[in-house]
């Protein structure tokens, strides 16, 4: 039997969680806990944390005075960071992990929400941590936020509306500003709460058809999200401690 890892996730609303995330968890018996913002969990301690991940949200990381629990999730992820611990982040959380580390997060030149290619950037050296992402890949995203790279940080990937959609930091901390984990069932519950964001005429903004009929975009996208997840549990697991 392998050893398993304590999976903690950060959750900012009900309709956004951790979707193939979870299927992929559960398949390969690891821990899954989370908190809850929305319902007013608390943080738990971080030697009870492997592998943090950090979902997406409709909000802004700005947004503190309307969600005043950023605060303290911002100080904590910067605690899992400082504590070495590996941390995934996935649109707002790429963009949390990206503020922490000191670089600016501000409005996209566009919204970039639907089906579209990233391409993995050239130069990047073939690690254990960068070599699962194809040179091209048409992926899901929803986003009108953007990031600066934090200093140090490897650029891992760019599409034609938003210049930095990945980076590594330290061989341990990524961020994904495009998301991997969608499933029918997920990106349903976006085109439902979220339904505001598609406003007609912007160039890379789909309509609900146009992303829903794509069903076999979603299997492909689920299964390179599978060799990340594969990838940072065999670069991490020997270092940690397990229960």
């Amino acid at each position: 039997m392998g050893l398993k890892m304590r999976i903690h996730a950060l959750l900012h609303v009900p309709f956004e969680g951790l979707a193939h995330i979870g299927t992929w968890a559960r398949q390969h018996g690891h821990a899954v806990s989370s908190t809850r913002f929305f319902q007013c969990d608390r943080l738990p301690a971080l030697d009870q944390v492997d592998f943090l991940i950090i979902m997406g949200g409709p909000m802004s990381i700005h947004d503190e005075d309307f969600f005043p629990w950023l605060i303290e999730e911002k100080q904590w992820i910067a605690q899992a960071i400082q504590a070495g611990k590996p941390v995934l982040g996935i649109c707002l959380g790429a963009q949390l992990i990206a503020s922490v580390l000191g670089a600016k997060v501000y409005r996209n030149r566009c919204k970039e929400i639907g089906w579209f290619p990233v391409r993995k950037m050239p130069l990047v050296s073939e690690t254990p941590l960068t070599d699962w992402l194809p040179t091209a890949l048409e992926t899901f995203h929803w986003h009108g936020e953007t990031f600066d790279l934090p200093a140090g940080a490897v650029h891992l990937a760019a599409s034609a509306a938003c210049h930095n959609q990945a980076f590594l930091y330290d061989q341990r901390v990524m961020g994904l500003q495009f998301h991997l984990e969608t499933t029918p069932e997920s990106a349903s519950l976006l085109l439902t709460h979220c339904a505001d964001d598609l406003q007609p005429g912007g160039e890379y903004v789909q309509t609900g058809r146009e992303i829903q009929e794509k069903a076999e975009h979603f299997s492909r996208i689920n299964h390179v999200m599978e060799n990340l997840l594969a990838r940072f549990a065999a670069a991490v697991i020997p270092a940690m401690r397990y229960h």
